[in-house]
């Protein structure tokens, strides 16, 4: 065998019961498990792993590092915590498929998100279709490829622009018929589903009959829907139902994003969520979800927006900000009504956090509410907020402090959770989740407070979200499966990722393996570029 791991409790990815045994790895894939009182494997190399336990690669179901795998050979925020696979294209915005000048707008209006706002060198956008995309993945960095596997989903909201502009109108029937197939070609070409950005131009113009178009692509390539839904607010189960309405009728197989239920009016009813999608599920619909295991939220402060402030695009939306008339009539929205974009709920400017900024001179404001920043400079907190906007291009990334402690248990808990990070690496002060979401889990919700078992969180981690993208060797710890594997100490995993110190590395999980190479070795980062895209298996 080209490695053996010896003596080492493996969490196999079922949720079934951990057993002692050694993992000899050849060619990149799981070669034999032999239990104790079998023969013992021989190896070119031996990993003395007592203490420790091996489990599947954890799949990061909602990650926005699109641009961070082109840039970043090291990409430690994920490599660290035992990622072995994430899943980019994420909330129906990301950079394939575009013509030029949906590209240049795109990279506007996420820069928050990933950078890579116009004139940003550090990336070269060689690629407009996504197989060239996931391509472009595969040849990074002279060829070696990425740090870690990554899968796509075809934003909606990206088609969206590339076919109608960043506009609130209905498509024409020959609208429709090119959305369609740019869908269909995105699937053709690897991707593994299509995701939608509901509170999030232009994504958000699209009515239920112009996704369930889309929906019906995807489902004919055995794809999934990813919804960021209309609300997580005053609405949010009126969305939720509407998404699971809407994949019924596509379908469809649904993946509900980061499905959390936040602000002061779901306090306490993630249970009338689950019974929502355990009725569904009993019926027969295809259902899965991702959840962060932190309360606060990260968006860019311009998502905040009311939707009419920000159609026709980036351009638009400053030009709007800088008449007072009308950014008077925004001020209102958010502040006295409640904005679609705040999910239905008057933004609470106490609430929200600014974690990263674009221009550099804007760095004061990082760390900050806007509500202390316009307490400290005896101002509106609506003037701080519109300087930001206008200041930084949009570009300002916020955390929000909305969420319930009860309902992220209640969530995680549940049959079909699977785990996503969401997590935005831009900023000086990101979202811990970023560089803790996996560790957290088995630190804090496994072995803190025994919201689950070990072998629970594991499957979740692992065998449900393969399962989902259907990814027939990956997952479990099995033979003939690749060797994307992780090995941890369950006694002292934990995220090192705090709100004051974002990011820093998780403690406890000393190896990282992808296609049988080491990745993280002895708790440090290798040189190692394992990582490929992963392309939609036909059933």
């Amino acid at each position: 065998m080209d490695l053996v791991i010896r003596d080492v409790r493996v969490v196999d990815g079922t949720g079934g019961p951990s057993v002692r045994a050694d993992v000899g790895i050849e060619g990149g894939r799981i070669a034999a498990l032999r239990t104790p009182g079998e023969p013992a494997l021989p190896g070119r190399r031996v990993l003395d792993a007592h203490g420790l336990a091996l489990a599947p690669g954890f799949v990061d179901m909602h990650a926005h590092s699109d641009l961070a795998l082109l840039r970043d050979p090291d990409h430690s925020a994920k490599a660290a915590q035992g990622v072995t696979l994430e899943v980019l294209g994420q909330d129906g915005l990301s950079y394939a498929p575009v013509d030029d000048r949906t590209l240049d707008e795109v990279r506007t209006a996420i820069a928050g998100w990933n950078g890579g706002g116009p004139g940003d060198p550090s990336v070269d956008f060689d690629w407009r279709t996504v197989g060239e995309y996931l391509d472009r993945l595969d040849r990074n960095f002279g060829g070696q490829g990425i740090a870690v596997n990554a899968a796509y989903l075809i934003p909606q909201g990206t088609v969206r622009a590339h076919v109608m502009g960043w506009d609130d109108r209905p498509p024409t029937d020959a609208a429709l018929a090119r959305m369609k197939t740019l869908v269909a070609e995105g699937m053709e070409q690897g991707a593994v589903g299509m995701s939608s950005g509901l509170t999030y131009t232009p994504g958000m113009y699209a009515d239920d009959s112009e996704l369930a178009a889309l929906c019906r692509v995807v489902a004919a390539y055995d794809g999934y829907y990813c919804p960021h839904h209309r609300s997580y607010g005053a609405g949010a189960l009126r969305a939720y139902q509407e998404m699971v309405a809407l994949a019924r009728e596509a379908g469809c197989a649904l993946h509900l994003a980061h499905a959390t239920m936040n602000f002061g009016v779901n306090e306490g009813r993630a249970p009338e969520l689950l019974a929502l999608l355990d009725a569904a599920l009993d019926a027969g619909a295809d259902i899965s979800l991702d959840t962060y295991p932190y309360t606060p939220g990260c968006t860019t402060l311009v998502a905040l927006l009311p939707s009419w402030a920000s159609e026709g695009g980036p351009e638009a939306v400053l030009a709007r900000l800088r008449d007072d008339a009308t950014a008077e009539r925004v001020r209102h929205h958010l502040e006295v009504l409640g904005s679609d974009g705040c999910h239905g709920v008057p933004v609470a400017w106490d609430t929200v956090e600014v974690s990263g900024v674009g221009d550099p001179s804007l760095a004061a404001f990082v760390g900050r509410t806007v509500r202390q920043s316009a307490d400290a400079r005896g101002e509106e907190p609506w003037t701080v907020a519109r300087r930001l906007l206008i200041g930084d291009r949009l570009g300002t990334t916020v955390l929000q402090h909305v969420g319930h402690e009860e309902n992220v248990r209640a969530i995680m808990r549940h049959r079909v959770h699977t785990g996503g990070s969401d997590g935005i690496l831009q900023g000086a002060k990101p979202h811990p989740r970023a560089y803790g979401t996996f560790p957290h889990y088995l630190g804090r919700y496994v072995r803190e407070l025994g919201v689950l078992s070990l072998e629970e969180a594991v499957a979740h981690l692992t065998s449900r979200p393969a399962a989902r993208l259907r990814l027939p060797d990956r997952g479990l710890v099995r033979e003939g499966y690749r060797a994307d594997l992780v090995l941890f100490d369950p006694s002292t995993v934990a995220a090192g990722a705090t709100f004051d110190a974002p990011r820093t590395l998780p403690t406890g999980i000393p190896h990282v393996l992808i296609d049988g190479r080491f990745v993280i070795e002895d708790g440090r980062r290798t040189d190692a570029l394992a990582g490929r895209a992963v392309r939609r298996t036909p059933r």
